[in-house]
């Protein structure tokens, strides 16, 4: 500030303006005057000729302070004025194009901010990078995906490919644009559901970041100021193939891989977050968080999953952004919980709410899925149950293109036509969702669609195609593992060998069953004791949660059966559809 009354000449004061603006923007919370500053460097530094990095490091930092001020209508004309006059100066041409990309972005404009991307890769052509070409050709892919233009997406990332393979420069610059391909080819079949089809790709990728690992950062600046880009940091780059490895496990049925990539995931971004403060650390944090919560209430493990659901909720408060993006899914977890504990009143108007704050079709459809099995153990919802199927019908026009969703829509249906006692179509449905789910490894639904045709055959009296069925479901359900599955199966079991005379095998199936039912029982009253117990009557406007982006979309919890049957002739005697057990 001493430097002002000396009068210096403009350079000197616009440099000043900037280095004041920069500190107090960085370093304090007195925003206003950092602004003031900021827009002085700005309006000084345009009168002085070659005084580029002033210029527009001012006008980038300012754009930034006037969207954290919520003035995103003053950073706009800001951003496109210093794009239009950094046309000489390739870095910051760049780098301005970027930066007003990810601000459409943030307003859900994914139109506007992809042709900047593909104005950002022209210009990145001609002035000769082909790095920061991919660069931005694959931010834009990664907006087509989020659009779902798969139309586009599939020409654009083939181009992608070649480029990468066909760019000679710095090793970790090369493996870090491989890695950044290969997470959009991994996240498009994740979201497609297409579990098994993905495993090259998730291969070459875990290589790929192995490789980069091992390479050490190369100081030598690139001779191409246009090259002065990285998309993420190394060490970010490992937690997200960790996280896209979680989200590949869950929608597999791998849940103990899935915990073991997420405790290695977890315990990175620790250390990670004592030296860096950038909000993607969160916002992996949160995702890795969503993906276990799941396997802890597949897994029997729902009191560790609500303290979990609580620390989501701590992480997204912390943080608006997170908190807009993350609203639904937050909901839909605690929604996931209810069911678990059989609070079907609370699942109901969490899932509800979800609903309303959710634009994104798969999280919709995975929401709707879960609160018609609601519906089906309620018993009683019959004209709001037919409402949401006919939303979901697989055999028509399913809302989304996911693999996995469809499977788990034939599914629903199945339970639906057993409780209302149509057998065949439910066992039509049923092989359909068997059919879907072997060709992708869909081991959850293979292990839900086995134990439910079991019960079928055993209901009709077949007992030996219902030992067929159950005998694989138990074993495919201890491996993955999932509770609620073998805790039907052994009831099962014990039935159906009690029928056949088999005693000592009955006899194991009831230990078995005993053994299940204790530990699922302590851990619901476990979980319904804590405090935290009080967030399933939260929803709606309670919490303040807004509408936002939600990405990516939750692996699929369909929970076995749990609801009171009037027709009791027809349920194996061991097998009480009540809250005994779950």
């Amino acid at each position: 500030m001493a430097v002002f009354q000396f009068k210096p000449p403009q350079r000197v004061e616009a440099r000043t303006h900037l280095q004041l603006g920069s500190v107090l923007y960085h370093h304090t919370k007195n925003s206003e005057l950092a602004r003031n500053h900021l827009e002085k460097a700005w309006i000084i530094s345009q009168q002085v000729p070659q005084f580029e990095d002033v210029k527009f490091e001012a006008a980038s930092l300012l754009s930034e302070l006037y969207c954290q001020q919520n003035l995103v209508d003053s950073a706009k004309p800001l951003l496109r004025k210093a794009i239009q006059i950094s046309q000489q100066t390739p870095y910051w041409h760049c780098r301005l194009l970027f930066q007003l990309a990810q601000l459409h972005t943030l307003e859900k404009d994914l139109v506007s901010a992809c042709d900047l991307l593909g104005v950002g890769a022209e210009y990145a052509r001609v002035v000769g990078s082909e790095y920061t070409r991919a660069l931005f050709l694959l931010s834009k892919g990664m907006l087509l995906l989020m659009e779902r233009k798969l139309q586009e997406v599939h020409p654009l990332l083939t181009l992608c490919g070649q480029i990468v393979e066909n760019w000679q420069g710095n090793p970790i610059q090369k493996e870090s644009l491989r890695v950044f391909f290969l997470v959009l080819q991994v996240t498009h079949y994740l979201d497609a559901g297409q579990v098994k089809s993905v495993k090259p790709c998730l291969k070459q990728l875990q290589q790929c970041i192995q490789t980069i690992s091992t390479l050490h950062d190369d100081e030598i600046l690139p001779s191409n100021p246009a090259d002065l880009f990285h998309w993420l940091p190394k060490e970010h780059m490992c937690v997200l193939v960790y996280l896209v490895t979680v989200m590949h496990s869950m929608q597999a049925g791998y849940l103990e891989k899935a915990q073991k990539y997420t405790d290695k995931a977890l315990m990175q971004l620790e250390k990670l977050k004592m030296l860096d403060c950038s909000p993607i650390l969160s916002s992996f944090q949160v995702i890795l968080l969503e993906h276990i919560i799941m396997c802890r209430l597949v897994t029997g493990h729902k009191a560790t999953a609500l303290q979990e659901i609580s620390q989501v909720c701590q992480l997204c408060q912390q943080s608006p952004r997170l908190f807009s993006s993350h609203a639904a899914q937050l909901h839909t977890l605690l929604g996931l919980y209810c069911i678990s504990v059989n609070c079907m009143d609370n699942a109901e108007a969490q899932f509800t709410t979800a609903l309303r704050l959710t634009t994104h079709q798969e999280l919709w459809t995975f929401i709707v899925t879960n609160l018609a099995s609601v519906y089906i153990r309620e018993g009683n919802r019959h004209q709001e149950l037919y409402n949401l199927l006919e939303r979901i019908n697989p055999d028509q026009s399913f809302p989304v293109s996911s693999h996995c969703l469809r499977a788990a829509a034939f599914y629903i249906r199945g339970l639906f036509s057993f409780f209302q006692g149509r057998y065949n179509e439910a066992k039509r449905f049923l092989r359909e969702t068997l059919k879907m789910s072997n060709a992708e490894d869909l081991n959850r639904l293979t292990a839900c669609s086995l134990v439910l045709l079991g019960h079928i055959f055993y209901v009709l009296g077949n007992h030996r195609e219902s030992n067929n069925m159950v005998v694989p479901a138990m074993q495919l359900a201890s491996k993955i593992p999932d509770m609620s599955v073998q805790l039907w199966s052994s009831a099962l079991l014990k039935d159906l060998n009690k029928a056949c005379g088999n005693t000592m095998d009955a006899h194991e199936a009831a230990q078995m069953h005993q053994n299940f039912s204790q530990q699922l029982l302590q851990d619901h009253i476990a979980a319904c004791s804590l405090p935290e117990h009080n967030l399933i009557s939260v929803s709606g406007p309670a919490v303040k949660l807004r509408v936002g982006l939600t990405r990516p979309v939750p692996s699929l919890i369909l929970p076995a059966p749990q609801c009171s049957v009037k027709a009791a002739k027809d349920t194996p005697s061991s097998f009480q559809w009540n809250d005994d057990y779950l």
